[in-house]
């Protein structure tokens, strides 16, 4: 277990320098969260306004419009990661990278980050709809689906950016690669996911004791935006991960990173 927890530390060390090397990794997530949150927002307050929610989660209009906020969510979130993900590949090439090179590269990429969504948001619609009909079986069986395709997809974004593969066949490379380079890796076992709750705790009790000792304002805009800051971070260097553990698999390593703690980025059983 502490053997995990420190080679999660060291990747997590060495993504941390490449974003430290490049804040501007980080417009992304902060691009993305807030394209997001205006879409939520539109979303509910168009289903409250013309169907009110009693209406729709009572009859067959539920899961098409479940399926359409899935399809625009899954759009912005993989539309953003691969702009980040680029301007990543930019700076391990050694090339200068900026905002609007990934952005454009996205855009250059949208008629295939499209098709990822509408694959996505069935899949999710699917989901959703098995949880609900299935009772307690159901979440189970959903909880472990959700865990395999999150392991089937790690590489799929680079995959879909550099390789131009329809979904099924991006989610086929996706796989082979990662058999190629850790075998069958339990996805769960990723070590950085202990430094960000380590992160979220210190956060949370500086915020209570600002609460408890200062003022309780204080001690909530703290957490408020200390979570924000740690969740922007942690999007951007799990994307950084991304980016160079599939170039290593093609052969192109850098500087920050080194073979040994990308082949740990899994800890095998």
């Amino acid at each position: 277990m502490f053997s995990r927890m420190s080679k999660g530390w060291n990747i997590a060390m060495n993504a941390l320098r490449v974003l430290n090397a490049n804040k501007q990794l980080m417009i992304f997530p902060i691009l993305s969260g807030i394209t997001l949150l205006a879409v939520v927002g539109s979303f509910f307050a168009g289903v409250f306004f013309t169907s009110g929610f009693d209406s729709i989660a009572t009859d067959n209009k539920m899961y098409p419009i479940l399926f359409l906020f899935y399809l625009v969510a899954y759009f912005i979130i993989v539309f953003f990661n691969m702009a980040l993900i680029h301007c990543t590949t930019l700076y391990f090439k050694g090339e200068e990278l900026s905002v609007y090179k990934g952005l454009s590269f996205s855009i250059s990429r949208v008629g295939l980050i499209f098709m990822w969504a509408v694959f996505s948001a069935t899949i999710g619609t699917l989901l959703k709809a098995i949880q609900d009909n299935l009772g307690t079986i159901g979440k189970i069986i959903v909880g472990l689906l959700g865990f395999v395709w999150s392991a089937a997809t790690f590489f799929v974004i680079p995959v879909i950016a550099y390789e131009k593969l329809t979904p099924i066949e991006a989610t086929k490379r996706s796989i082979e690669l990662m058999k190629e380079k850790w075998g069958e890796a339990v996805v769960a076992n990723f070590s950085f996911s202990g430094l960000v709750l380590l992160s979220f705790m210190a956060i949370g009790i500086s915020a209570i004791a600002v609460s408890e000792l200062i003022n309780e304002g204080l001690g909530i805009g703290i957490f408020v935006c200390g979570m924000g800051l740690i969740a922007i971070m942690t999007s951007a260097i799990r994307s950084i991960i991304v980016s160079a553990a599939y170039h290593d698999v093609d052969g192109d390593m850098d500087i920050h990173f080194n073979k040994a703690s990308l082949e740990d980025l899994f800890a095998q059983k």
